[in-house]
């Protein structure tokens, strides 16, 4: 929902911003490169000394670079594999520093092992979520289906839930119990998704297989050939 929605209403609003960057001579591969940089220490700076407020308000000014670095190429007309790969692989990097600095947290001053343990689920199940569709597509299959919690969904509930419970800091009681609940949903949602693709691929890859095996029957054999005849032997 979020990638058809938000996505959209956000590429519009940073399109001025993106052009400005062009007319100065920024490269969609750098603002990817920055953008995952202010996502990491964002998250590995503030997240583990439960500063979750000021981290949050961070990773955010930052996070939108995903969306700008694609606006950019589009502009430029500059869209390519490379671009993709990096994208996509950086997207991956920000993601387990997220829910890394949530877990640190959690195994230090948050002294929490079971949300630590699901801080780690998250992170995990995040980046096998993104494989399963990605490894289905590399072989052929079109994984024909999104699930319940893709990225965006990670990033927003996590996010805002941190961003909330940070409140705490500043005298807000209560709502420190946002981000725990949060990572909940996220762990639960992710499992789901993951399930969702598994099932998905393995009936795509059955149905592909099938319709593969019936092509093949269906070729004409080809007519044996006759045998050449046998010279008579000179008795």
């Amino acid at each position: 929902m979020l990638n058809k929605y938000a996505r959209a209403f956000f590429t519009r609003v940073l399109t001025p911003f993106a052009a400005f960057l062009i007319r100065r001579g920024v490269s969609p591969d750098t603002v990817t490169l920055l953008g995952t940089a202010g996502v990491v220490a964002g998250a590995l700076v503030f997240y583990p000394r439960g500063e979750f407020f000021w981290g949050t308000v961070v990773i955010t000014l930052f996070v939108f670079s995903d969306l700008v670095d694609g606006n950019m190429a589009r502009q430029l007309g500059r869209s390519s594999r490379w671009g993709a790969f990096l994208d996509s692989t950086l997207d991956r990097v920000a993601d387990g520093a997220v829910f890394g600095g949530f877990a640190l947290w959690y195994a230090g001053h948050g002294d929490d092992n079971v949300l630590c343990a699901v801080s780690i689920f998250c992170l995990a199940s995040g980046q096998v979520v993104s494989y399963t569709k990605a490894r289905g597509e590399s072989i052929g299959l079109p994984v024909a289906v999104n699930g319940l919690v893709e990225r965006a969904e990670r990033l927003v509930v996590s996010l805002v839930a941190a961003g909330l419970a940070g409140l705490h800091a500043f005298g807000v009681p209560g709502i420190q119990y946002l981000l725990p609940v949060a990572l909940w949903l996220v762990a639960v949602g992710s499992l789901v998704t993951l399930i969702q693709r598994v099932v998905t691929v393995r009936r795509e890859s059955a149905e592909a297989d099938a319709a593969t095996a019936a092509d093949v029957a269906a070729e004409p054999k080809p007519e044996p050939k006759p045998e050449p005849e046998g010279r008579e032997t000179a008795q």
